[in-house]
């Protein structure tokens, strides 16, 4: 069951016939057809696997997880791809990266969901752990959910990953979270992420490495 799924997220991507002057990879997601632009030079700029998963659930679980009108928020958005989808899917999204990625973001969600979208996404710059709450302030930010792929690897920011997963998430505010699992001191991200949220496995995919969780505050999860 694991590889028959995992080959049919696979499907939803494919290439340009034709080598153009700029690369892009193509998705079929949300009854559309999303083409993104990607740079060579930097994490964020590529599609990751963890991000098909993400879409693919999201897709495919839309009448257990309504997005319709829902505020939802990206961290780490790369790309774009999430945030497109969510978006198509009838949304208000926020996609939000470090400044240097925005540019990259900001075309592919405007040429992907202009006069495509109930809600035109917005691109907003999030460094983790810095200015949340001048950028992000609590007494006005309400997010439906948090929306985060491939978030958790080899990078010296885990501490504020924590805290901005924290500023952004109310009591009521529903984390899916998908992970591909690498090293070990990043697989103990878990346990820390515990200590503030309860943790449910919805997807598990053991021939990609890549668990999509959902998260809440602690005592908020339904039974």
């Amino acid at each position: 069951e694991d590889e028959e799924i995992v080959a049919e997220i696979m499907r939803r991507r494919f290439f340009p016939a034709v080598i153009t002057h700029k690369a892009w990879e193509g998705f079929h997601f949300a009854d559309h057809e999303i083409r993104i632009t990607e740079a060579t030079d930097c994490y964020g700029a590529v599609v990751w696997p963890s991000a098909l998963v993400l879409c693919y659930f999201l897709e495919t679980n839309s009448k257990q997880y309504n997005l319709v009108d829902k505020n939802v928020i990206e961290i780490g958005a790369g790309t774009g791809l999430v945030s497109i989808v969510a978006s198509l899917l009838g949304a208000l999204v926020t996609a939000t990266d470090l400044p240097e990625l925005l540019g990259n973001l900001q075309h592919n969600v405007l040429q992907n969901t202009k006069l495509k979208c109930k809600h035109q996404p917005c691109v907003k710059e999030l460094s983790w752990g810095i200015d949340l709450e001048k950028n992000f302030p609590r007494s006005s930010c309400h997010f439906d959910y948090i929306l985060a792929a491939d978030v958790v690897y080899h990078h010296p920011f885990l501490d504020e990953l924590l805290l901005t997963f924290d500023h952004l998430c109310k009591t009521d505010t529903v984390i899916l979270w998908a992970m591909k699992f690498r090293l070990e001191k990043e697989n103990q991200f878990v346990g820390r992420f515990q200590t503030l949220f309860d943790l449910e496995v919805i997807s598990d995919f053991p021939s990609l490495n890549i668990t999509l969780y959902k998260a809440m505050r602690k005592g908020r999860m339904k039974v």
